[in-house]
């Protein structure tokens, strides 16, 4: 007989997730992101919580709501980005961020799920990312009231590359097309980015999938995660499953076409 790993409900998911966690969370910027469980544990009210995300949503939307709610008191993210609360809050002093080079943060997170405890990289030698010196979180003044502490940096078949730490997390939270009830999962285009790293990072990883299939549906072939890095599933409604925004949207006028040239006339198109 197989495990079956299906919660009813987003809700019923997080509902145990207490203060003080730390979560992976999948996406980037607001493509792939776990909407609904996001927008659950905000509604559960867990609070001082460690995020471990490409970056901490935008304003008003996915992470940036738990933000505004002062819900999250540190992040390990690869850039702001569009949020500028997050902004407000880190440069205040009311946030501690620890920004990490985009390559090295998803290394981290791949790390953490394989059992590797630590890898050194060449990216950030050189920099304050292994001199140490950045500011993870301000004083009210504006005076850096916590720095990043050097790294060890040794040289590796000739060439210098500094030592990362893996990242374990006590929850992770993603977002999948298809999963089976065994909590394998497929993901689809721009969601395949820090989604299966977060959910190999988590202690506890909750999928929310747009579709729920059964065990042996799927390909082995096709599945990018193994349902063993998987706790909880959550089936979306077919509403939900269509909610999918971007963070801009940029559009080019296509040229004119000249006269009897078949072209069709001038538009805008999605860039």
């Amino acid at each position: 007989m197989s495990v079956d790993k299906v919660f009813a409900t987003p809700a019923d998911a997080v509902a145990d997730i207490p203060d003080g966690s730390s979560l992976a969370v999948g996406g980037f910027g607001l493509a792939g992101i776990p909407w609904f469980l996001i927008g659950a544990l905000l509604e559960q009210g867990a609070r001082n919580l460690t995020v471990v995300s490409n970056n901490c949503g935008v304003d008003g939307a996915g992470l940036g709501l738990l933000l505004e709610q002062g819900r999250i008191s540190r992040v390990i993210a690869s850039y702001v980005g569009e949020n500028k609360e997050f902004a407000r809050q880190y440069l205040a002093g009311e946030l501690t961020v620890e920004l990490t080079p985009q390559g090295t943060l998803a290394e981290r997170l791949r790390a953490g799920g394989a059992g590797i405890g630590a890898f050194f990289t060449p990216t950030g030698v050189g920099t304050l990312v292994s001199e140490g010196g950045l500011p993870w979180r301000y004083a009210p003044d504006g005076s850096v009231a916590v720095a990043s502490e050097p790294k060890e940096v040794r040289t590796i078949q000739g060439r210098e590359m500094v030592l990362e730490e893996a990242i374990v997390t006590d929850v992770a939270l993603v977002r999948a097309a298809v999963a089976d009830r065994a909590g394998n999962c497929v993901f689809h285009a721009a969601a395949r980015n820090f989604n299966p790293v977060a959910a190999m990072a988590g202690r506890l990883t909750i999928v929310e999938a747009e579709q729920v299939v059964e065990v042996g549906e799927l390909d082995p072939d096709a599945v990018h995660l193994p349902g063993v890095f998987v706790q909880r599933v959550v089936p979306l409604t077919s509403e939900q499953a269509e909610r999918k925004s971007i963070e801009k949207r940029t559009t080019r006028p296509r040229p004119v076409p000249s006269p009897g040239s078949g072209m069709p006339s001038a538009r805008d198109e999605e860039g």
